[in-house]
């Protein structure tokens, strides 16, 4: 039997291990600036929420509740200016990552097939055209790739890892690209709230993709505005040819988001105040990351979105970490997210403020 794995690249947060052990022995401890994993409490009316549904013991449905669907779709008209949305333009997965890793599988992609995806992006877009035996391709500006098999192109904005924001005219630009060739869009954008220098807009803004939704879907995900990570917690939105088939495929797969879940979902939907409390937060220790690492050396690239300061010595990237780990810090080297990024490492701002405090001292 042929072990689907071969044809995986080897799980590279694996090869960070000898320098977690650097890191950890530092007298104060490590500061973890890699993953990027929340670590401030899941919001109260969140956790009452998950509890009040804690006695779930039938089997949800995986389109999900209807005050789920209406909570996904007045968010996306709220926050993204969706019009004119139903509940066949939404869809509840188990977690971002899920989804990014089996769609072309779902999709029915596979040999011949090709599925596009930053240059500089999360490893993920890859893995899910390696899984399905798809060809997996990297480009710098979409509209210049040969559109010639082209099934499934991915778009990540703002863009982990470089925290880089398309504006609304590239979008416009790359939809109708792809409308005109018949390539189906997925825009990656779990990070949209949390633009700094810059203002996130989504595929389904009407002015980028004209009212109709016709070859595009918005990922989206509540792990970092609602800090659930843990919960696995995460929507798509568009096209509802394209979620409807998905939805019958996801029947068949049992993939069903958790009826607790699905409740503390709605009640982070309806609530802005704990956004607004956590990228207060992100902000402070941002602020403080950045002003550190520049007075140290780094230059900081992008990062005007997104959890993560795309930082670099103009040195290897690996020869960063190692000296980062010497002072106690983890950081992501730049190469987890394409060759281009070899000279770059990703700084994560999710440590608590005694962690980023920690940092800051050991950086001055």
């Amino acid at each position: 039997m042929s072990a689907v794995s071969s044809r995986l690249p080897v799980f590279p947060w694996d090869k960070l291990e000898p320098y977690k052990k650097t890191a950890v022995a530092h007298p104060d401890g490590i500061v973890d600036l890699s993953v990027g994993t929340p670590v401030d409490p899941v919001p109260a009316l969140i956790q009452e929420a998950l509890v009040a549904a804690a006695d779930s013991p039938g089997y949800p449905t995986v389109w999900g509740t209807k005050e789920l669907r209406d909570a996904l779709t007045g968010w996306c008209g709220r926050r993204l200016g969706a019009v004119d949305f139903a509940h066949e333009n939404v869809l509840p997965v188990v977690g971002s990552k899920e989804l990014v890793a089996w769609l072309p599988t779902q999709l029915g992609l596979g040999a011949g097939d090709r599925v596009a995806y930053p240059r500089l992006a999360y490893p993920t877009y890859e893995v899910g055209a390696r899984l399905c035996g798809a060809e997996a391709v990297v480009y710098d500006d979409p509209t210049e790739l040969d559109p010639a098999g082209l099934k499934l192109l991915w778009l990540n904005s703002p863009s982990n890892p470089t925290g880089r924001v398309l504006s609304k005219d590239e979008l416009t630009r790359i939809v109708a690209w792809a409308r005109e060739h018949g390539v189906l869009v997925f825009s990656d954008e779990c990070y949209l709230e949390l633009g700094w220098e810059a203002d996130p807009v989504s595929v389904l803004h009407p002015d980028v993709c004209g009212g109709s939704y016709e070859g595009i879907v918005a990922v989206h995900s509540l792990s970092k505005r609602s800090n659930l990570a843990g919960y696995r917690a995460a929507f798509v939105a568009g096209d509802a040819g394209v979620l409807g088939e998905l939805l019958q495929i996801r029947k068949h797969g049992g993939m069903m988001t958790a009826a607790p879940v699905q409740a503390a979902t709605v009640a982070a939907l309806g609530d802005d105040a704990h956004v607004t409390e956590q990228r207060e937060r992100y902000a402070a220790r941002r602020a403080a990351l950045r002003a550190a690492l520049e007075a140290h050396g780094f230059r900081i690239e992008h990062s005007e979105a997104s959890l993560y300061l795309w930082a670099t010595r103009d040195e290897p990237c690996w020869e960063t970490v190692a000296y980062l780990a010497e002072k106690g810090i983890l950081v992501a080297p730049g190469d987890f997210y394409g060759e281009a990024g070899e000279r770059f490492v990703r700084v994560a701002f999710t440590a608590t403020d005694e962690r980023v405090e920690a940092a800051v001292k050991r950086l001055g």
